[in-house]
This record gives C-alpha cells, structure tokens and sequence, in this order.
C-alpha cells in the first residue's frame, strides 16, 4: 500500500472520497449489510478505511440497529497515518477502532486472534501486486467467521501516472474468483462494471462479495484424517494434535510470529511450550496409571529418558505449567526431559502426519521443527522468552485457527480416537472390553488448573493489614469497600475458561460476587474497572520486590492475545483482557453481566 502518497495528499484525497456518500458507493451491496448489522455482536473490519466515510456509516447504522444493546464493534486499518487520523476524527464517539497495518501479512489484526462476519475492501485491491494476492486472499479467509462475507471493489483503469505513484495494479474478477474458490469461498455476489463516482472516464468499478460456507480452509478434513484415518503406530499424532489444541484454546499470546509460505501463512510457536504440554499430558498417563502408549512392551517411550523424566516422577502434571520455577536437580533434569521431548516431536510426529493431497515432490509435512540445543542449568524459570530457547515450531495458520475456534467440538475426537488407540495395545489388554474403557477415558482427564484463591487471600490480608487505618480497599466491580468479608473472582469465569492465573482474580465485595457467578462481564463493566483492576495488579503482584512480578506477567503474556512475550505495560495487559473477553464472549457464547 502507498502509504507515503496517501499520507502527502492526505487532505485532498479525504475531501475527494467524503465528497460521496457510503450509499452512492456501495449501492451494489448495501442491501446486505443489514442481515450482518442485526447482530449485535457482530465484528466488521474495513481494510484501507481511509477517511473513515465507510467506517463510521456502519457504526451509525449499528447505533440506530441496536441503541443502548449495540456491541457491534468496527476495526478500521489504514497504513496511511495522516490519512487515519483525518478517519478517526470522522468516527469520534462510534464504536470504532483504527489500528496501522496492511496486506498481505495483516500481523496487527491477525495477532489479535479475532474474527469477522463483514471483511470491506474498498479501492484497495488495486494495490496489491499479483504475486502478494493469494497470501492475501488465504489471510482474509482466515480472518472470516463461518458464513462471513468479503467484500472487494476491483477498479478498471489504472494510468501510467496511477501506477507509478499510486502503485495501482491491473485487477480482473476471474482472478479474484480463482483465488476465492482455492481457499473455500465462494461467490454471493458480482456487479457488472459501473461508471465511477466522481466522473471520471477511464475509469469503472466492479464489486464481488464471497462467502465463507462452514469451514472453508480444509482445516477439519485434516484434522479428522490424522485424528480417525491416519496410521498409528503409537500415540504420538493425537499426542501432538491434543497439545496444539490446548495451547490454541487456552494461550492465545504463544504466537510468535506469523509466516508466509508457498501454501499459506504458518504461525510459528515457541517449541519448548509444545515439548512442555507434551510431557504435561503424558505425565499422568505413564507415571500414575502405567498406560502403555505404544504396542512395544516397554512401557517408556522415546522421551522419557533415565537423567531426565525418570529423576521428575515425583512431581506432577500440574507442576509443568506457566511461571513455575524448578531449582536444583529438578531444573536439570526438566531441561534434558525438554530436549528430549522436542527431538521426539521432530522425529515422530511432526515427521510422519502429512498432507493427503499434496504432491510428493513439495513440503509434504505439516508440522515443522526448528529446534537448538539448550544446555542443561539448576534453574528454570517457565515462561515464553525461556520456552523459545528449544526452537520454534511451526503449523498452518488455517489449523491454528480451526483449534483456537472450535477446540470444544475437536477435542472429543481426539480423545475417543486415543482411547480406542491404547486400548488395541498388548500392554493394555486389561482395558480391551468397552465398559472398563472409562478408566482410559480417565486417565486423559486434562490435569486443569487448580481453582485456588489461597494465594490471593494471603496477599490481599498482607496489604490490607500493612494500611493505615482510615485507608480502605476496594471491589474492583462495584468500588464499595472491602472488610473482613469478601470474595475472589475470576474475572474471566473459571467454569467457561480455566484459567488460575493471578491477573485474572480480583478481589471483590461478596455481595456482587455472587450476582456475578459465572457470567461474562460485559465490555463497559470490564472497563469502568479498568482503573480498580489495574491497581490491584500493582499493589498485589508489582509492587513487591520478588519473583512474582515474573510470574505475573509470564502467565497474562502466553495466556492472552497480543502481548509480546517481554510486556510488562499494564495498559497493554488491560486492552488485552478486553480482547480476550470479546473472544470468549464469540467462541462460547456466554451469559454476559
């Protein structure tokens, strides 16, 4: 996108496209906006918002739909700067967002983990290069919800002047069309060509909406064929499937990074934190109920090695978690299981699950490892910036997302599919007969976080006995003032998401607690709590000069979306927790309060 033209003629260009209204130069389409309005949860993102004309006639549309129920919300991008704030001052008090960013790659968007029912794309296409427009297409895709719609202008003619500093490109439909269909869309709506709105002659316009059917990246033919399909000697592929799964539903801040590749985006995940809920999942299975996993008669399999996971069979699933510390022995030992865990990964799994359909010849893996060498210390702090030591580990971006969406529907699968598998092995013949099954189903119990306020009570009697007398704290919720009886609450419910970690429990008055129970707080809750919230996070966990300032901010940094793995902004923590809140909200549909 040419950022630095629109940014010169900033003013000029704002004055051209306000001169025309949305209904002028989107009559082609319009007359499906509504049905995407009516939901008053529904996202919409406009790439290339410019002046903000488009941006901010959807947000009125969604306040008169809706009134004081509106929670539809607009993201605006823009990667012209000037021409943005010219836009945002357009959609002052709407609910719009603007954010800097631009295809193909979109890696402010896409980082946010979100998705969307309407995608625009007006006079936009124009600029991107042919060569960059199938990995644009692949990213809009994945941006779509199930049923979402995409809307492209394509404009015809393009001068010699347009392409040299405007950086225009030839567009043609069929091409457009091609791409769509190679990625699962197809096409609701295309406008013949139609004479330009601001007269000029040599140039027309063209629109085409696509729509995203059920699930149109392939993602769960894949997953299904490894999952039921796919030989299986051991256990290792739904081992692999099951942690991808875990780490897509419950850390949404483990990616990296994003990547393109010949056959779509790749998002790449710290490879330590793969190797880390692998042995997570194994642990039990092997150490407490001496499950074989493979048809061998040994019971160990390939990572469980004598100066590594043999020395932890004192400690338990729960231990390997985010922002725990292991010293000593411990910490040596959990190094060498890592690295071994990592090398059975890239060895194992990672090598033998392979596309179906692709030919011999191209990259037929899946799943791709890049791992280093870690050396062995006595201490081991877990967070991401450590987990990244092992490597990286990369997957399709259409799998990333079809785990993190719909990981209550594939998870069953998984597991079903894993049990028939152990029960076929010589090892576990005791199991073999359908109702002694359970005892499997059991033992691949996810070992959740516990629901434990312990640790937050203790710190929250700390700070209220070390204040002076007249000096109170508060419920983050309602700001009445706390006294001997009060609550700890999960301010993303615990029953919906198990999360335990210590930015999401807030002291809170008991009262208020219990109205609450296990319901969503809403948006404008959550924020009228923004300044409580963030003052407990600071007197509680940032303030005291030890390692859980660390711990604090390594869990909130893996466990929600957006954040770099170094943050220590609580501000960025906050918008943030608002994110991940919009996210359960759509992928659980919960009660909100």
């Amino acid at each position: 996108m040419p950022a630095q033209f629109y940014n010169e003629n900033a003013n000029k260009l704002a004055q051209q496209y306000l001169s025309k209204s949305f209904d002028e130069v989107h009559q082609s389409w319009s007359q499906l906006l509504p049905s995407v309005i009516k939901n008053a949860h529904a996202r919409i993102l406009d790439i290339g918002a410019g002046s903000g004309r488009d941006a901010k006639h959807i947000a009125q549309l969604a306040a008169r739909t809706h009134g004081t129920e509106n929670k539809v919300q607009v993201v605006a991008v823009e990667p012209a700067n000037l021409l943005a704030e010219l836009g945002a001052n357009q959609t002052t008090g709407l609910n719009v967002k603007w954010l800097t960013d631009s295809l193909p790659a979109l890696n402010v968007i896409t980082k946010q983990e979100v998705s969307f029912d309407l995608i625009l794309l007006s006079a936009v296409w124009m600029h991107i290069p042919v060569g960059d427009r199938a990995r644009s297409i692949r990213k809009l895709a994945n941006l779509l919800k199930p049923g979402g719609k995409l809307v492209i202008s394509l404009r015809h003619g393009q001068t010699i002047e347009d392409c040299n500093e405007r950086k225009m490109h030839t567009v043609c439909a069929n091409e457009l069309k091609q791409l769509a269909s190679d990625v699962g869309l197809f096409i609701q709506l295309e406008t013949p060509k139609e004479s330009d709105k601001l007269g000029r002659d040599h140039v027309s316009w063209q629109t085409l909406v696509l729509q995203m059917p059920d699930d149109g990246t392939g993602a769960f033919p894949f997953i299904r064929h490894v999952a039921l399909n796919d030989g299986k000697s051991a256990t290792h592929k739904l081992a692999l499937l099951r942690v991808l799964l875990r780490i897509a539903d419950g850390y949404a801040g483990a990616v990296l990074r994003r990547e393109p590749s010949p056959f779509g985006d790749r998002v790449i995940l710290p490879v330590g934190l793969v190797a880390l809920y692998w042995c997570h999942q194994y642990k039990d299975l092997i150490d407490s109920h001496n499950i074989f996993q493979t048809p061998n008669k040994s019971p160990n399999m390939g990572f469980m090695k004598a100066n590594g996971w043999q020395k932890l069979t004192h400690r338990s699933a729960s231990d390997y978690r985010i922002g725990n510390l292991f010293t000593g022995d411990d910490a040596i030992a959990l190094h060498k299981t890592l690295s071994a865990a990592v090398s059975n990964i890239k060895t194992m799994p990672c090598r033998y699950i392979t596309f179906p359909n692709r030919e011999a010849n191209s990259n037929n893996t899946v799943f791709e490892v890049a791992s280093k060498t870690v050396t062995a210390k006595d201490s081991i702090f877990l967070d991401l910036q450590t987990l990244e030591q092992w490597g990286e580990f990369s997957l399709p971006e259409s799998t990333w997302l079809a785990f993190n969406r719909y990981a209550c529907w594939i998870e069953p699968v998984l597991v079903n599919e894993w049990v028939k598998t152990m029960a076929s092995y010589a090892g576990n013949a005791q199991y073999k007969s359908p109702e002694k099954q359970y005892k499997l189903f059991q033992a691949l119990n996810w070992e959740e976080p516990k629901r434990s306020t312990v640790e937050v009570r203790e710190r929250f009697n700390i700070i209220q006995n070390a204040l002076p007398k007249d000096e109170k704290i508060h419920c983050v919720w309602s700001a009445k003032s706390l006294k001997q009886k009060y609550d700890i609450d999960h301010s993303m419910p615990f029953a919906r998401w198990p999360n335990n970690d210590l930015w999401n429990l807030l002291k809170t008055d008991s009262q208020v607690n219990n109205q609450k129970s296990d319901r969503l707080p809403t948006e404008q809750k959550l924020k009228q709590a923004k300044e409580r919230i963030q003052h407990w996070w600071q007197v509680a966990w940032l303030e005291p000069e030890d390692q859980i300032q660390q711990r604090f901010f390594a869990e909130a940094n893996i466990a929600l979306p957006g954040l770099n793995s170094d943050n220590s902004s609580v501000d960025d923590l906050f918008e943030a927790l608002v994110m991940q809140r919009g996210r359960l909200k759509e992928m659980q549909q919960l009660r909100e309060w």
